[in-house]
């Protein structure tokens, strides 16, 4: 909505706009590029022209969307369903992923899982083993295992301190 707002405040015309990317018509004069800039950093956010960074964000989004908001996972592979969704080829995402991030998109992924898992536990809507098939893992120990070695704890122990500290609350 900011993007949109800033677009139509300079007046310039465009034919997509998503998560990230949007495609300007017509040519930006150097001040209307500026004044974009300055209006989007007012509410965080950048304006990126270097097509590596821009290719980096669209990788982080896919993932962030697909784990984040979709309601299903995607059934094939996740270097499958990056690559298909960016137009690019997996290895060239990965190495340039790698050479930029200093971590590789498996270790993005499972680091945004696990977050997903930590969301999830505190809705406390879902058992463990109901979290572990929603997002893929093979067994509610493999998605145990994993998110012990990110978050030091196990999903058992982190749903017992949540717990801990709505009780505390009450008794304030």
């Amino acid at each position: 909505m900011v993007v949109k707002a800033e677009l139509e405040k300079l007046g310039l015309k465009y034919d997509s706009l998503q998560l990230g990317v949007v495609d300007i018509l017509g040519e930006v004069t150097p001040v209307q590029l500026e004044e974009f800039s300055k209006g989007l950093k007012l509410s965080g956010l950048l304006v990126m022209e270097d097509h590596k960074s821009i290719l980096i964000e669209r990788i982080k989004n896919v993932i962030i969307e697909m784990i984040h908001y979709d309601d299903e996972l995607p059934k094939v592979n996740y270097s499958d369903y990056i690559s298909e969704k960016l137009g690019y080829d997996y290895t060239y995402l990965a190495n340039l992923f790698s050479e930029v991030k200093g971590t590789t998109i498996q270790k993005f992924i499972i680091k945004h899982k696990i977050e997903r898992v930590k969301e999830l536990i505190l809705y406390n809507e879902l058992s463990l083993s109901e979290i572990s098939y929603k997002l893929h893992y093979s067994s509610a120990a493999h998605m145990s295992n994993q998110f012990k070695k990110e978050t030091g704890l196990t999903p058992s122990f982190f749903r017992k301190v949540k717990k801990r500290r709505e009780e505390n609350l009450e008794k304030l």
